[in-house]
Formats: structure tokens, C-alpha cells, sequence
């Protein structure tokens, strides 16, 4: 399918006035970046990079799209034209799925003539943006629950087709699997399901419900246990599968009291191994909040997929260089009071302590002196002896050719890795300051 038509109405409109004066094909530079993280977030994680390039690869303007802004009169012939033989050209470099970033990082980069990079902001941002805001949200579920694993089951809370973004960004954000079998086919993503109460109500009872789903799913299986009494269920359980019994799932109640009453009766009655898995409207703070209590996992739905109340990332993709007459890229920003940008193509950095931390995000103005800028800052007193600086952006596409995919179980790693360098206050689920701060100079 093409991605064309994910845009705005006004992309195309200065599309058609670029081509009239001239500038549509000078060459420029945007720059996706957040001015701030929402909800007090204290780091950002990124996530969507491959859907944007597969979104870019299919920005095509094929005979329905073209008659389609013929009829509805978006665009004039000559624009029309031009969209007939549109493919991108550019070039985009970015930070890779998984790394962490702050106010300021330029995540992503774009660099091509005017009239194809315009074009792309709509749908660049509304993956990354959606992306973004749900690997951050899933991180911190999974550093609030610790070693115990996370399944995702929002599909069911979302639009259909962000479900399936929604399932890749929480498994790319340490959630162990989904129940959504599109994120399964499209991306890999492993699946995880076993029954709801409508298949305890459609039996005559929990033994009749019970005994069905072992026999086609084996003593493993997870078997849902508060559709009446949870202790009867619990018992009901034990007495046909044995004290092998793969684990039980409670949805409702006081999950931290039920655990305990559930452990000590699964106990009681020799099923020391069967665990217990939690589900019911869950965030990071419940997750946190059962902690002690003895749980071995846990099924989040709506908080995951609508960002736990932080449904975007708060980026932005701002022209910040364009071609002068001379054909060399000069630096432009706009000045809006409370909207100001930074103007010219730039670098970014992690800059590392001797023992590996973050201390900084480190943003310079790109060119063959980058990396002496990064390390001219540091030594007028940006840091001390052994500081390192570890460069975020990566080329992502070449000449219009995709060079930058990667497999998305080396994003898994990646975010674990850059989790791990930052400083302890970042794991605070409490509103805050960016963990690091972002520090700008020129090369």
C-alpha cells in the first residue's frame, strides 16, 4: 500500500507554490526533535525507524492517489506531474531504534531537494511520535517490574493498525511478547494467548471450562481463575491439572491481596510452581506497586498502548538548512516566541564518564570538525580525564536506498545497553528533569 496519502493537506499546497517559485528544488535539512519530553518523562526511547523507512520506500504517487487529488482539486497539473515521478533521493541519518534521547537530539535527519523532504514530515512524525511515546511507556513498565516478565494485550484499546505498531515499539521496549498476531506476521514479534471469561461463561462451569483448555493446551497453560470465586477456581484448577499446573491469571480485585491468598492456597495445595499472572488496567505505578507481592507476570493493555497518559513524544521536524546561491547548505530557524529552533545540520553525541554513565547529550554543528568540537567542549571543562563520546547518528538512507534496517532483536539489546548507562534518577517513575542535559555548541 502506498504511503502518499498519509500526509497533510498543506504539504502538497506548498509542494504546488515551491515548484512555481523555484525552490522546490533547493537542497535542505530537517531535523526531527523533541523540545521537551512530555509528562515529565525523564528520558525519551527510539523507536518506529524501520517503519519510517518502509514508509518511505513506499511514498508513491500511483494512478488512484494522482486521480484522487486530480477530482478533489488539492493540486494542479503541474504538481501532479511532478508527484507522478516521485521518489526520494535524499539522504537520512538518525539515531538507531532502541538508543535513548533527550530535549534537543536531532533523531532524525533529512536531507534531500525541498519538495521531497517536505513531504515526508506527516508521516515521519506520526510513526515516530506514536512509536516513541509507547517504547518509552513500555520501558518503564518493564524497569518497574524487574526480572518478571510483561505480555502486551491492547489491541483491543487502540486503532487496529496502531495495536500492530503499539505490539513491535512494547516488544522493542522489553514486554516479552503480544497477543496480536499481525505484530507476529509483520514483524516478528512473539505471540502469547490462552482464554477470556467468555470461555469460562460459554461452559457450564469451571471444571467443564477448565478440563477443555487443558486438554487442547496442555497442564502448561495459564487457566483465568476470577470469572466467579477465585478461590473455588483456584482449587477447581489444581484438582484437574495437578500440581503442574503451567499458572493462573486473576483480572480483577486487589491484585496484591489476591496474589498473596492465591500463592499460599496454590502452595497449600502442592502447586508450588504454578505462577501467577496479573492483568487489569496496569501501569507502571501498579507494577511498581506490586513488587513485593508474589507475582511472576503480568498482561498490560489500554496504559500500554496509550502511553500511560503520554500518547506522543512531542516531536517535531523543523527545516533547519537550506542551499544558498552558491549551493552551500546555510543555517535558517524560526524565531517563534515559545517555538524557537536551532538552525544548521548538526551532529549529536553521548558523552560517557570514565565508567561508561551518560553525562551528557552532546550536540554540534556537523562537518569534518564534529568530533573535535565534542572533544574542544570537553576539555573547556565539560567533564574530566578518560570522558568519551559515543556518535548517535547513523545513515539510514543513501542516495534515496535504504542502507540502515537492522534486525529488531538488536533494537531489544540496543535499549537495554543505553538504559543501563544513564544515571540512577532516570529509573524514577516520578515526574522530573531530563536525565542528562542537552549541550549545544558549534564545531
Amino acid at each position: 500500500m502506498s504511503s502518499a496519502l498519509l500526509t497533510d493537506h498543506y504539504e502538497l499546497t506548498m509542494l504546488q507554490a515551491a515548484l512555481r517559485s523555484g525552490a522546490a528544488a533547493r537542497r535542505v535539512v530537517f531535523e526531527v526533535f523533541a523540545r521537551h519530553l512530555p509528562g515529565g518523562r525523564r528520558y525519551g526511547v527510539v523507536a518506529g525507524v524501520d517503519r519510517v523507512l518502509d514508509a518511505i520506500e513506499r511514498f508513491r504517487f500511483r494512478p488512484p492517489e494522482l486521480d484522487f487529488l486530480r477530482e478533489q482539486r488539492i493540486v494542479d497539473e503541474a504538481t501532479l506531474d511532478y508527484l507522478a515521478g516521485y521518489r526520494f533521493s535524499g539522504d537520512v541519518y538518525g539515531y538507531r531504534e532502541g538508543d535513548c534521547f533527550f530535549p534537543g537530539s536531532p533523531i532524525m535527519v533529512v536531507e534531500a531537494p525541498f519538495a521531497e523532504g517536505v513531504l515526508l514530515e506527516t508521516v515521519v512524525l506520526s510513526i515516530l511520535n506514536h512509536d516513541c511515546a509507547i517504547a518509552a511507556t513500555a520501558t518503564r513498565m518493564t524497569d518497574a517490574a524487574g526480572s518478571r516478565p510483561i505480555i502486551e494485550m491492547g489491541s483491543r484499546r487502540t486503532h487496529e493498525m496502531a495495536a500492530v505498531a503499539a505490539a513491535r515499539a512494547a516488544y522493542l521496549g522489553g514486554f516479552t511478547a503480544s497477543s496480536n498476531l499481525m505484530a507476529r506476521h509483520l514483524y516478528g514479534v512473539p505471540t502469547a494467548g490462552t482464554s477470556a471469561h467468555a470461555f469460562t461463561l460459554v461452559h457450564d462451569g469451571e471444571p467443564e471450562a477448565f478440563a477443555a483448555q487443558l486438554d487442547s493446551l496442555g497442564r502448561g497453560t495459564t487457566l483465568l481463575v476470577d470469572t466467579y470465586d477465585v478461590a473455588t477456581a483456584v482449587r477447581t484448577a489444581v484438582e484437574l491439572a495437578g500440581p503442574g499446573l503451567g499458572a493462573v491469571r486473576i483480572d480483577s480485585g486487589d491484585l496484591a491481596i489476591a496474589a498473596v491468598e492465591v500463592r499460599a492456597l496454590l502452595d497449600s495445595l502442592g502447586a508450588h510452581d504454578t505462577r501467577i499472572l496479573v492483568t487489569g488496567d496496569l501501569d507502571e505505578y501498579s507494577i511498581a506497586a506490586l513488587a513485593a507481592a508474589p507475582v511472576d507476570g503480568y498482561g498490560v493493555g489500554t496504559s500500554l498502548v496509550t502511553g500511560s497518559g503520554v500518547p506522543t513524544a512531542a516531536l517535531v521536524y523543523k527545516l533547519v538548512a537550506r542551499q544558498d546561491a552558491g549551493g552551500v547548505l546555510q543555517p535558517v530557524a524560526k524565531r517563534s516566541v515559545g517555538k524557537p529552533s536551532r538552525g544548521g545540520r548538526k551532529e549529536s553525541f553521548r558523552r560517557l564518564d570514565t565508567d561508561g554513565r551518560a553525562v551528557a547529550e552532546l550536540v554540534v554543528s556537523a562537518g569534518p570538525d564534529a568530533v573535535r568540537a565534542a572533544t574542544r567542549l570537553h576539555a573547556n571543562g565539560e567533564g574530566g580525564p578518560g570522558v568519551t563520546h559515543r556518535p548517535l547518528l547513523t545513515e539510514l538512507i543513501r542516495d534515496g536506498q535504504v542502507v540502515g534496517r537492522e534486525p529488531l532483536d538488536t533494537a531489544r539489546k540496543r535499549r537495554v545497553a543505553g538504559l543501563a548507562e544513564l544515571p540512577p534518577d532516570a529509573h524514577h517513575l516520578s515526574r522530573g528533569y531530563a536525565a542528562i542535559p542537552t549541550v549545544f555548541g558549534g564545531a
